[in-house]
């Protein structure tokens, strides 16, 4: 197996293919959304979570297109979260409102629920068919990792843990990020779900793992012990958006010609801003009146 040095996730199977395993090291592509978003330390533990779930749930996907989308709709201070991931390690996402500032719950720790709120989940898979697969669940505990566990059983009928982490830094810089998605199959045999259950009750956090030097190698060796770990491949993963100034030309199109007249009537340059990366696009009013043009072909 490659190693590697950034992010990483690693796929791994257990007990004969009874388990099937996901960890994953996000440290890098969680604080490149921070400082693209410019997020409060709670708007990146609860982003960076579901950046990480999004980028191993992403590649359990089998098309070279598949997409995945994860949508959190829900009453907090957050304003939701939006993360979307492709099948090879690509994953990208936005917070509704970034400046959240919360005061630490009561162990302590970032207050991720109280940021998220109550509310739903969504999780869209568009795996190239006509429709795409919708899977819509009410938070559980907004923390994330337990409605995602609570996801899978209901809606996959596949029972999981989910394990997820960020971990800041005094300048609020992040400090460590990962997670795991371990995953019973239909056969699994009471004695090995046991065993993995007393395997799990001894698991502190994600991070603290993170900070003890784990890479998501040992972390399945820790969660699988006493299980037959088979590695099966690894998958770099990067914060990466498919924005490019062609494509926010053609979302500009498409709101029409009146709309467009307007802002070459007002006379000043127009900025379009990708929500995903937060890279903004200036168009001045000659572009403008270009894409005019091209819209009257």
């Amino acid at each position: 197996m490659e190693t590697y040095t950034g992010d990483y996730i690693v796929r791994a199977t257990a007990a004969n293919n009874q388990i099937r395993a996901f960890a994953a090291t996000t440290k890098d592509l969680v604080e490149h959304a921070r400082a693209a978003h410019n997020t409060s330390p709670v708007a990146t533990a609860a982003l960076g979570r579901l950046l990480t779930a999004g980028a191993m749930m992403g590649v359990m996907m089998k098309g070279e297109k598949d997409l995945l989308t994860l949508q959190i709709k829900a009453g907090g201070p957050l304003n939701g979260i939006t993360v979307t991931a492709d099948s090879k390690g690509n994953v990208k996402g936005y917070v509704g409102n970034p400046n959240v500032v919360l005061h630490a719950n009561e162990k302590g720790k970032l207050d991720v629920a109280g940021a998220v709120g109550v509310g739903f989940m969504n999780v869209i898979k568009d795996m190239g068919l006509k429709e795409p697969y919708v899977g819509q669940t009410v938070l559980q505990t907004s923390e994330i990792a337990e409605d995602l566990t609570y996801y899978f059983a209901t809606s996959e009928q596949v029972p999981s843990s989910v394990g997820l982490g960020v971990l800041m830094n005094k300048d609020n810089t992040v400090k460590q990020a990962g997670g795991f998605i371990l995953q019973l199959m239909p056969f699994t045999e009471e004695s090995v779900i046991s065993r993995l259950e007393e395997n799990l009750k001894e698991v502190t956090s994600v991070t603290e793992m993170l900070e003890n030097g784990c890479t998501p190698e040992k972390i399945l060796e820790i969660l699988l012990k006493g299980f037959d770990l088979e590695f099966n491949e690894t998958t770099p993963t990067q914060f990466y958006c498919n924005c490019t100034r062609e494509r926010v030309e053609r979302a500009l199109i498409s709101i029409g010609k009146k709309d467009i007249q307007e802002m070459i009537d007002e006379g000043k340059d127009i900025e379009m801003n990708c929500h995903f990366c937060n890279k903004n696009y200036t168009f001045s009013v000659e572009d403008l009146k270009r894409i005019l043009k091209e819209c009257r072909k």
